[in-house]
């Protein structure tokens, strides 16, 4: 059973006093970190007396915060074992599925499958055959389809051959892969806030700290910022999204591309590039620019355009750094299935045409939400987005992680800006997803407007974070 210290859930519970009971506003912040999976099912709470000292609160508010949450459902205590994080109606299971009360998950800015996927699924069954008197074990990636990708990378003006190109288990693996082949324990990493929280922690396991750079929705990165980031921590590697920012939808302009690659050269950083989103743009003309100049690694996905189900993805590097990798994939696994590699080769065959028909679903998504939320939830600042999935709402309140609480209360799971920062930080913020089909979004603002309506019957109070997201 894994035991939590008090000091590490001090640090998850981030600025978790509100105006109301401090019992209430605990158990309710200990609540909402189970449903995120921050805290996994079974784990043993600290002592009440051990919390208690860490948090400076009398062992009495941490007593009655644990009987709250027993008597939800949410703990359970034996006598000589001590608190255990539950969920209602069962044992202690070892994950949240999202809980049966869940409707609608938001939680992920993500879209389904794209109508191609399974016809090219049967073309690339009929071709597997030709490749069953091999091991089966690819820790490159199959030639054809690094050549195809490879050739996407030229078509937009940056020559690459295939040796340039490894071929992962999606964007999340490549992270992963380079969080481990480019960082000691000793290294600081640059990274955004907000960002994608799986970065983070995937950065932070290899790393020994990371440095957030602001990234605003309307105003883009703070270019002093990122100067001063560089030249006061040195990083070893620096982890930005140029293109359709995750959450905020921002895009680096040229001229803060350049500065931030001469930035990093100064310093000797890694900067990775990571193009998840960079090709669901919604208006505009022309190519999309290069994530950055210079010598960036870059991380592409077939998972936001394709299908989260088809676990594709691949890193752009020199071949030195490919090699790397290859030797470092030993450790945590041995390759990317073949059939989901010739799916990605079908699916290739016809991109642009898939890319044209996500530009016109995610248009009529966006526009839908915006009016929406113009409509029931009117105080919202809702910034207007030219590509990606979601929008990076500005609630005017510090009241994210209690709203996600309402909201999922309610049957609607959704990512609270504090899941996306560092430290319990983006109180104000709501990542919104517009990728969902029109019904979904439209009984999605539904629930939000009536979860708004019940915080403001009880007055705003300050509570963060939420599930895993993607």
């Amino acid at each position: 059973m894994m035991v939590l210290p008090a000091r590490r859930l001090a640090t998850e519970l981030g600025t978790w006093r509100t105006t109301g009971p401090a019992y209430v506003a605990l158990a309710d912040r200990l609540r909402l970190l189970t449903l995120d999976g921050r805290i996994p099912l079974g784990t043993r709470l600290p002592a009440e007396r051990e919390l208690a000292a860490q948090l400076a609160v009398s062992r009495t508010m941490v007593a009655a915060a644990y009987a709250r949450l027993r008597a939800a459902g949410y703990v359970q205590s034996t006598r000589g074992s001590g608190s255990v994080v539950a969920m209602p109606g069962r044992g202690a299971p070892t994950h949240d599925d999202g809980g049966t009360g869940i409707v609608l998950d938001l939680s992920k800015a993500a879209l389904p499958a794209a109508p191609q996927v399974g016809e090219a699924a049967a073309r690339a069954a009929r071709e597997l055959p030709a490749y069953l008197n091999g091991d089966g074990y690819d820790l490159l990636g199959l030639p054809r389809l690094r050549q195809a990708l490879a050739d996407r990378y030229a078509a937009r003006g940056l020559p690459t051959n295939p040796g340039q190109i490894i071929v992962t288990l999606g964007a999340q693996h490549a992270i992963s892969l380079l969080a481990r082949t480019l960082l000691t324990r000793s290294d600081t990493v640059l990274v955004e806030a907000p960002s994608y929280p799986h970065a983070y922690e995937a950065l932070r396991s290899a790393g020994r700290r990371l440095v957030p750079v602001a990234v605003d929705a309307r105003r883009g990165w703070d270019d002093d910022g990122l100067e001063q980031a560089f030249v006061r921590t040195r990083p070893a590697v620096a982890y930005v999204m140029p293109d359709f920012h995750n959450p905020t939808g921002a895009v680096m302009p040229p001229g803060q591309r350049e500065r931030l690659m001469a930035a990093a050269a100064r310093q000797g950083t890694i900067v990775i590039a990571d193009e998840t989103m960079a090709e669901l743009r919604i208006e505009g003309d022309g190519e999309l620019p290069l994530a950055a100049f210079g010598p960036a690694v870059l991380i592409g996905s077939m998972g936001k355009t394709v299908w989260g189900g088809l676990r594709i993805g691949w890193i752009r590097a020199d071949g030195d750094m490919i090699q790397r990798l290859v030797q470092s994939r030993y450790a945590q696994d041995l390759g990317t299935p073949i059939l989901e590699q010739l799916i990605a080769l079908e699916m290739l065959g016809n991109y642009d045409e898939l890319l044209r028909f996500r530009a016109h679903q995610l248009s009529e998504g966006c526009r839908g939400l915006e009016v929406l939320l113009a409509d029931r939830l009117p105080g919202w600042d809702v910034p207007h987005v030219s590509g990606g999935l979601c929008t990076w709402v500005n609630l005017g309140a510090p009241v994210s992680s209690q709203l996600a609480l309402a909201a999922r209360d309610r049957g609607l799971l959704l990512g609270a800006g504090p899941r996306f920062g560092i430290d319990g930080v983006f109180e104000r913020f709501l990542r919104v997803p517009f990728s969902y089909p029109r019904e979904d979004t439209h009984r999605a603002v539904d629930i939000l407007s009536s979860a708004w309506d019940s915080l403001d019957e009880r007055a705003p109070v300050p509570d963060h974070f939420t599930p895993a997201l993607v």
